[in-house]
């Protein structure tokens, strides 16, 4: 006899609602769907690029934020993926900010949209903060 708790999931797995971290864990990149932000997005310049000191308002963001999915140093969880690698990190910072700003429910990346703009721009540099600090010699 199925428990209420395995009957919702099962429920949920079936038809696809639960979080990437749970539903395709085990999936290749190929299986896994695609999130591709508009050519609008892409070319969309960050404000604060030549602003780096606001950076660290990006890391205590994250921290609140995102770490739980994607760790602190931002290289995944079970949850959500790594973001320190070229897959990411190749992405254009207008891309990356359409995708924080509105999540991915297929995934479950969470809409940032209520975050104010600036503070999600913050975020983007602080990506490519921990980019460079995984790609950087040890």
């Amino acid at each position: 006899m199925m428990t209420r708790q395995r009957l919702a999931i099962v429920t949920l797995a079936l038809g696809g609602f639960l979080p990437h971290g749970i539903r395709a864990a085990g999936a290749s990149p190929q299986e896994r769907p695609v999130w591709i932000a508009p050519s609008d997005a892409e070319t969309r310049p960050n404000p604060l690029a030549a602003r780096p000191e606001t950076e660290p308002g990006g890391a205590k963001l994250f921290k609140e934020r995102c770490a739980q999915c994607h760790r602190e140093d931002g290289t995944g969880t079970s949850w959500g993926p790594g973001l320190t690698g070229r897959r990411v990190q190749s992405q254009t910072d207008g891309t990356l900010f359409w995708k924080i700003t509105s999540g991915n429910t297929r995934t479950g990346m969470p809409t940032f949209s209520g975050l104010p703009e600036l503070q999600r721009w913050q975020l983007v540099l602080h990506l490519r903060a921990l980019g460079s600090s995984h790609s950087a010699p040890r």
